[in-house]
């Protein structure tokens, strides 16, 4: 059956939904303060300029990116798009000032530090370069500290999200957090599929949302048809975090979409355990190979298509994505849902 069109909605209601992202599409430069969530191997160029071109905000996921692929991308995604982005760094690369570099020279307009509280250097080098920098804060006095270090934005992130989680759902963190930071711009993310959603994390003080899965399956992604696929087959439920065997091994928590890889990963983990136990093989390195199981699984799903032996890394929200269909359209679509909850209210009242 095919999905009935967008419904018109009144322009009071959009008005009013202006006015709630205003802060945030402000700080970004972007028609909707929505940003696109970095997914290595799927926020590349593509991707990221499609999302810019229809107001929202594309970030390009660095990862593992040496300086020279990271500027071949941001120059690609230029070519694309005159719209504003952002590119993701997670601050455990071995040359995130020169990633940071690398941002700079393009005239990249904002960098979102990931992955833990970024070093100071290389905060205060993007400040001085005139990026506006955004970090990730899981929890209150972590989001402090952050904006006393010069973060100009913040990103909470529940354990709704896929790829790496923290343990708080964003329903916990938006009350811990929202009512009490206003000195810089809270963007919130995780599990969000919907525009009633982004409204009610609006209307509770965030400056706007970020969203990963629902534009995995965007037309203009370049990841495998298999893993379009995967997504748009699987439900909330589906979407389930990598589970910790012993805590002398301890494993940050991926939400992926489960399948025989995640199945043999578990098993890994017991084999690396009883080879520990039988002075087979020291602490180190058996955490060494835990971390490095999943090496390249990611790749593997989005670029080859191997949805089965791969990572199909994918948050709560997963079970919102029904079919492929153009960035725009998914941008406008949460706009449409948003405002028309305003606008529903207004005849209600």
């Amino acid at each position: 059956m095919p999905e009935a069109p967008i419904a018109p909605v009144p322009g009071e209601a959009l008005a009013a939904l202006d006015g709630l992202m205003a802060r945030g599409a402000a700080f970004l430069g972007s028609r909707y303060a929505l940003l696109g969530g970095a997914m290595s191997w799927v926020s590349e160029r593509h991707l990221v300029a499609a999302l810019s071109n229809a107001g929202a905000f594309g970030v390009i996921a660095c990862g593992a990116m040496e300086p020279h692929h990271l500027e071949a991308e941001i120059a690609g995604t230029q070519a694309l798009t005159d719209r504003p982005f952002g590119v993701n760094l997670i601050t455990l690369h071995p040359r995130l000032e020169a990633l940071v570099d690398v941002c700079l020279a393009a005239r990249v307009g904002h960098i979102v530090f990931a992955g833990g509280i970024p070093p100071g250097a290389a905060l205060k080098r993007a400040k001085e370069g005139g990026a506006r920098v955004i970090c990730f804060a899981p929890a209150l006095s972590l989001a402090k500290k952050l904006i006393r270090s010069g973060a100009d934005a913040l990103v909470i992130e529940g354990s709704e999200a896929g790829g790496h989680i923290g343990p708080v759902s964003l329903n916990v963190l938006a009350q811990e957090i929202l009512p009490h930071i206003r000195d810089v711009p809270v963007f919130v993310a995780g599990g969000i599929g919907r525009g009633e959603a982004i409204l009610s994390y609006l209307e509770m003080g965030a400056a706007g949302a970020q969203l990963g899965t629902r534009f995995v399956c965007a037309s203009e992604c370049i990841a495998h048809a298999n893993f379009k696929r995967a997504f748009i087959r699987g439900a909330a439920r589906d979407a389930m975090p990598s589970v910790q065997l012993d805590e002398r091994f301890p494993v940050i928590p991926v939400r992926a979409l489960q399948n025989a890889g995640t199945q043999r990963f578990m098993a890994y983990q017991a084999e690396v355990l009883r080879r520990f136990q039988a002075g087979e093989v020291t602490k180190e390195a058996g955490q060494l190979d835990i971390e490095h199981f999943w090496a390249g699984a990611l790749r593997r799903a989005v670029v080859d298509g191997d949805v089965e032996n791969g990572s199909l890394m994918a948050g709560q929200s997963v079970g919102m994505v029904t079919r492929e269909q153009p960035a725009a359209e998914i941008v406008q679509e949460l706009i449409a849902q948003a405002a028309g909850a305003l606008a529903g209210r207004g005849r209600n009242g």
